[in-house]
């Protein structure tokens, strides 16, 4: 379910944008699909994937509608990292980045606030079949707390994914991971 927000509503965020191209192109995103330097698409750390956003240049007052579909920028200062032709489209190519001004315009999941930072947390198992998702989490369940079934969709398939906890630094996440790998489990920590 989409959920869309009138203007009054939509939540913004303000700060400077990037952009990456050529070295990418062809490459899987955090979202599954391949990265296509001429779509209109741009990396966010924090807005759940599928999220459109209007990113306003606040230098030159151009705007553009762009889909969020990988996790990024890591440089730290940044906000959201632009496709190629989404950084042309804000004349911002020349100096690789610019002031802007994020609209969040709707998004596949209700949203209270656009995070600035990530969060972690521990991943004990995904599992095509949401049975077999179920029985790892209840026997999790039976020695840990806050365990959950979190589905990705992926281009065909849906994963279950099962999760410990939620962690707001990854020094957290990696001392709750040792205590479950002490337990038997084989775990992985991901940013949520």
């Amino acid at each position: 379910m989409r959920v869309s927000l009138p203007p009054q509503d939509r939540l913004t965020q303000t700060g400077i944008a990037s952009w990456y191209g050529p070295g990418f192109h062809g490459k899987p995103t955090a979202s599954g699909e391949i990265y296509n330097q001429d779509d209109l698409t741009a990396a966010h750390q924090t807005l759940p994937l599928g999220t459109r956003v209007l990113v306003t240049s606040l230098e030159n007052g151009r705007s553009i509608q762009v889909t969020i579909n990988d996790r990024g920028p890591f440089a730290k200062g940044r906000i959201i990292d632009l496709s190629y032709a989404s950084a042309q489209s804000l004349d911002m190519l020349g100096p690789g980045t610019a002031l802007v001004r994020i609209d969040v315009l709707d998004s596949p999941a209700p949203l209270q606030a656009i995070r600035s930072s990530l969060d972690y947390t521990v991943q004990a198992g995904s599992f095509s079949q949401l049975e077999n998702a179920r029985r790892l989490r209840d026997r999790l369940a039976q020695s840990f707390a806050d365990v959950t079934i979190t589905a990705l969709q992926s281009r065909d398939l849906t994963y279950y994914r099962v999760h410990l906890g939620t962690f707001s630094n990854r020094a957290d996440a990696e001392e709750y991971a040792t205590k479950v790998s002490g337990a038997g489990y084989s775990v992985v920590i991901v940013e949520k």
